[in-house]
């Protein structure tokens, strides 16, 4: 769902040529799946980072062309709406101090956004939800001026029978509302972090990363605030769900999905393909093992954690895993260290003798995620046959010491390991991530949410974790 389109509206004949190549293009992919004709490369890392523009006040700033033209980077890219903006990253093998490698890219390609932003009387901040987005500017008007993103607002909406987009999230406030257009998900901005797999262990990683969704929610969580109302430590995972709900007669396009994977992640692909709804038909000229009706298929469903086909440098076709739960920021190296743990967290899980899926229920790892979503580090959840604890005990006293040694046995150095897991291991231990920490400048100095901002952003720009930051 990542490219542009060229066409906005469709006919009945664009659907029907559509279908009948996703089918064509599901049954080849089953037989890639069945005769292990993927990469077997795999232990490859990449990311994307969403960002926000503002003004020096703070608040909201719609110039993500302006400062993408001044920096013509192809790495930096638009998002949906005019206020954001996407920073991606080179594939980096799981080998040595492969996470240095990420933040010295990440860091890099952050520098030339600011510049390129301060020459456009603009910033760039980090934040699952910006504190100053307000309600009123979350318009068409202000949607970034791609086909793409007005056909897929015009199929939702279609879709829904015309019917307005409600809102309904209860936390420490309560917020309901009505909208017009799927613009309410431009608030959502996050840190997406993904890993090629070899395909022999591509059911174990998927499931592990839908297992650890909960403490990566918890220990990242970012997104607190939304048109002034305290919700969710990660008001981000419901407001996205809803952004885009699709009716009730249909399968929804935000979702933690509906089950483990069992023998293939092609499971989730015939998914795609038998129970959700076409958005939009685009009918692309690429031949069948490109795949890009199941692929374009595929990018308009968006599973906290969803599989993804690519391909590698030489054109042989591999399988990624996009773990989407987690927010944008608070720092560059936050964001690094929110990568090592979730990389650790799956290797840890599925060098277990027994599968996860086997000892956690689906949905009992999906009622965690939704709790330490909404509560954060307090959040009580149950883990691996029926144990009750805490999101952070689980974290400290149990996940981070088998990150620790998944790592280092993927040939991480100690050191490297011990930087990255050890800034988790401190914001969990102190109870301080990005949530924490902006409801603390709060209580410390009011409801001033633009301030709040333009502090977030003084420490931001010093690039130490959030667990570090006074409430100045």
């Amino acid at each position: 769902m990542g490219d542009e389109i060229s066409v906005r509206h469709f006919e009945a004949v664009d659907f029907s040529r559509f279908r009948r190549l996703l089918e064509e293009e599901t049954e080849h992919v089953t037989r890639l799946f069945d005769s292990n004709g993927f990469s077997t490369r795999g232990d490859i890392v990449g990311f994307e980072l969403e960002a926000c523009i503002v003004d020096e006040a703070g608040n909201p700033k719609g110039l993500n062309q302006e400062i993408l033209d001044t920096l013509n980077n192809p790495l930096v890219v638009p998002e949906l709406s005019q206020f954001n903006v996407e920073l991606n990253g080179s594939p980096c093998s799981l080998t040595g101090r492969a996470f240095s490698r990420l933040h010295d890219e990440l860091a890099s390609t952050w520098d030339a956004c600011q510049n390129a932003a301060k020459e456009n009387d603009t910033k760039l901040v980090q934040v699952g939800i910006l504190p100053t987005m307000r309600r009123d500017l979350l318009n068409s008007r202000n949607m970034s001026d791609m086909v793409r993103y007005r056909a897929l607002n015009d199929r939702i909406i279609a879709l829904r029978d015309g019917a307005d987009l409600r809102i309904a999230i209860s936390g420490c406030e309560d917020l309901n509302l009505l909208h017009q257009d799927v613009m309410l998900e431009a608030a959502t901005t996050s840190f997406q972090i993904h890993l090629q797999c070899k395909p022999y262990r591509a059911v174990r990683d998927f499931n592990a990363a839908i297992a650890v969704s909960a403490p990566m929610v918890a220990l990242s969580a970012n997104s607190p605030y939304l048109f002034g109302k305290d919700l969710w430590a990660e008001t981000r995972i419901p407001l996205f769900e809803q952004a885009t709900h699709i009716g009730e007669r249909h399968l929804q396009r935000v979702i933690f999905g509906s089950g483990y994977a069992k023998d293939s992640l092609c499971e989730l692909f015939s998914e795609n393909r038998l129970g959700h709804t076409i958005l939009l038909p685009f009918v692309q000229p690429e031949p069948i093992n490109k795949y890009a009706h199941l692929r374009f298929q595929n990018g308009t469903i968006w599973r906290w954690n969803r599989p993804l086909i690519g391909f590698d440098y030489d054109g042989q076709p591999h399988l990624r895993i996009e773990h989407r739960v987690v927010p944008s920021g608070p720092t560059v190296i936050d964001c690094i260290a929110n990568c090592a743990v979730f990389i650790g967290f799956v290797r840890a899980l599925g060098r277990q003798e027994t599968p996860i899926e086997e000892i956690l229920p689906f949905e009992v790892a999906k009622d965690n995620f939704y709790a330490a979503a909404r509560l954060g580090l307090d959040a009580e959840i149950t883990w691996v046959n029926g144990e009750k604890l805490t999101v952070s005990d689980l974290i400290l006293n149990k996940l981070l010491p088998m990150a620790g040694e998944a790592l280092e046995l993927e040939e991480v150095p100690s050191d490297e390991v011990d930087k990255y897991l050890g800034i988790i291991k401190d914001r969990v231990a102190s109870g301080m991530n990005g949530a924490t920490w902006q409801r603390s400048w709060v209580e410390s100095h009011g409801n001033d949410l633009a301030g709040l901002t333009r502090s977030y952003f003084t420490h931001q720009e010093s690039n130490e974790p959030v667990h570090t930051w006074d409430l100045t």
